[in-house]
Parts: structure tokens; sequence; C-alpha cells
């Protein structure tokens, strides 16, 4: 771990932006990749807590992010339980032939344009918006949150300021993992972003695991999604 705290502590002397480790003595020192990664995730986190830098770590295969038999075992069932393959159906689209907008028509529009509008009036919260609410009520500061869900200041700050901002699916999970939202907290704050946790994705599946487990280690968490080759939590 010292290898870690020191080059992390040099990095922050020499006002580096980011730095990136590999699993350091894994290779032809044959240290255990899983302790390894534990061992640099624990240093890395440590650091983060307190300092602002982006920081990689590099892995080439599958094995470093070496979850326990027992956990894969575990989602592997969960998944086969509730993954639904998705089906295509085809929709037959009638060809509509253009007609001549007589006056009931025009007021038809009229009509229809005024409910738009008032429906639009009526919005719910915006994903930024119900992501501070959220905050507030778990009584966290915007650093702990963003730095328990894995996001950059930046982006963080992007979302914060800019009420209309769509993030990725994968951002969004991750602040409600950082959160420790429940699964019904977690699809409202994926519904404010136009998304929601299905059973045809694997990856939501996966979430859905964690979050019933009350598993919110974001790093765990992601071994899992690494395991079954599902895109990583935070940005």
């Amino acid at each position: 771990m010292s290898s870690y705290n020191n080059s992390l502590n040099l990095a922050k002397e020499y006002q580096c932006k980011s730095i990136a480790f590999p699993l350091i003595s894994t290779g032809v020192y044959g240290f255990p990749k899983e302790a390894a990664l534990q061992i640099a995730i624990s240093a890395i986190s440590s650091f983060l807590i307190k300092h602002d830098m982006l920081v990689y770590l590099v892995v080439f295969d599958n094995t470093s992010f070496g979850i326990s038999q027992k956990l894969f075992s575990s989602i592997h069932q969960y998944i086969d339980e509730h993954y639904v393959e998705e089906v295509e159906k085809e929709f037959i689209r009638s060809r509509v032939e253009p007609t001549e907008v007589d006056f009931h028509h025009k007021d038809l529009i009229e009509e229809v344009n005024a409910s738009l509008e008032y429906r639009l009036n009526q919005l719910d919260e915006s994903f930024s918006q119900r992501l501070l609410r959220f905050i507030d009520e778990r009584n966290m500061t915007d650093v702990e949150t963003y730095k328990s869900a894995n996001i950059d200041r930046r982006l963080f700050s992007k979302i914060r300021k800019d009420t209309d901002y769509t993030p990725k699916k994968r951002t969004a999970v991750a602040f409600a993992i950082a959160l420790k939202l429940g699964l019904e907290e977690t699809q409202e704050l994926l519904t404010s972003a136009g998304y929601t946790l299905s059973h045809s994705s694997k990856f939501d599946i996966i979430i859905k695991y964690f979050i019933e487990q009350e598993n919110y280690n974001i790093h765990k968490i992601n071994e899992a999604l690494f395991a079954f080759d599902q895109p990583l939590l935070g940005s």
C-alpha cells in the first residue's frame, strides 16, 4: 500500500491532474491479483476522500477483477432468474394519405397545442433537481456524493449548474449507489433522466441485485460488472 500512497503524494506535490497505476507486484513477483486489487482500491479511495485527482487503475484481463466464486454464482443465478430476452416486435405502419385541413381540424390542432403547452408546464423535477434533493435529504455534501459515486468533480459541477443536463445511465446509477437509494428511489432518480431498470438488461439486473442486498460498495459492484462484461459505474 505504501507504493500507492507515496506515488499519490508525489503526484499531489507536483500538482498532477491525473495518475495511472498497474496492479503493483502482480507481474514477475506473482502477488495474487485479487489481493492486489483490494490494496490498490483501498489506498486510492482513502486518498481521493481528501484530494481531487483523476486516478486510473489499469488492468489487463478479467482475472484481475477476481470477485469471489460465491458472489459470482449468486449474481449468475440472480440473472438467470430475472433476465428476460428482449423480443423484437414488428409494427405495421399504415400509410395515411394527407387530406385537406378544414377549419374543424385547425381548431383541433390549436386545442392539442394548448394541451401540450399545459403538459410541458407541468414537468416533474429534472435529474439535476432530483439529485440535489436526494443529496439534501441524505444530509450528504456535494463532495461526499460525487466521490462516493466515482464521478469527476467537473462533471458534477456541470450537472449542478445545468438543470436540463441529461447524464449517461451509468452516471445516474452511480449517484443512486452513492446515495444508497432503495429500488423505488433509484427508479425515481433514473426516470428523471429518462431511464429505468429493466429485466432485459444484465447491467440493470446486476444493479438490482446489489441494491436488494443493500451492498453499496461501488468498487465491488464494478468488479461484478466487469466480470459480466458490462459498463462500469462512474465517469
